[in-house]
């Protein structure tokens, strides 16, 4: 009878000492990072949907964005944007989307003038994200939209006017029908 008190009370003891440590563990309290405060959360609360609400104020043209592009982005994607070793192609690619071999560029396959500025503003320069003012971020994007062939040199990108181009694939941003298919025949079973 002893060991059998023992044996029990030796069980009770090692499932209360797993049960707390598997308690801890879960916690919140890992003391690593902190909470961010309101500010911090402002600053990353930066997406930028396809009417455009979100943009902030400021303005610029391609003939800014021209400069811009030479000494922040050339270095990457390409002097022409069309030579990139290793980044995304930014102009050309007119009329490929419907062939075996297109070529995703900026102005013939992105839906929204907006997510052109939503992504530069977030990502570029590779090197220092999100370090450009927004009237850079409007130059650029003015600069890509005119050498794509869809605003005039002139125009200026506000965020009025970003808004309100329109992008030649607008109307056909569809998934690949293989994406499609893919999502819907797991194991063999197909709709």
């Amino acid at each position: 009878m002893g060991t059998l008190t023992m044996r029990f009370g030796f069980s009770l003891s090692a499932l209360l000492i797993l049960a707390s440590a598997a308690a801890l563990a879960q916690t919140p309290h890992y003391n690593i990072g902190k909470t961010p405060t309101p500010e911090e959360i402002r600053a990353w609360d930066i997406s930028v949907g396809p009417d455009g609400k979100e943009l902030p104020p400021g303005s610029g043209s391609a003939v800014d964005g021209a400069k811009l592009y030479a000494q922040q982005c050339a270095a990457c994607h390409g002097v022409t944007g069309e030579d990139a070793k290793g980044s995304p192609r930014l102009f050309g690619g007119k009329g490929t989307l419907n062939t075996p071999m297109p070529i995703k560029t900026v102005g013939n396959y992105w839906p929204f003038a907006t997510s052109i500025w939503d992504y530069i503003n977030r990502a570029m320069p590779r090197n220092k994200p999100g370090s450009l003012t927004a009237n850079q971020v409007y130059a650029l994007t003015a600069f890509l939209l005119y050498k794509n062939g869809i605003i005039q040199e002139n125009a200026a990108m506000d965020a009025t006017t970003l808004p309100k181009v329109q992008m030649p694939n607008r109307n056909g941003f569809q998934p690949p029908m293989s994406d499609i298919m893919q999502k819907h025949c797991r194991l063999g079973t197909c709709p």
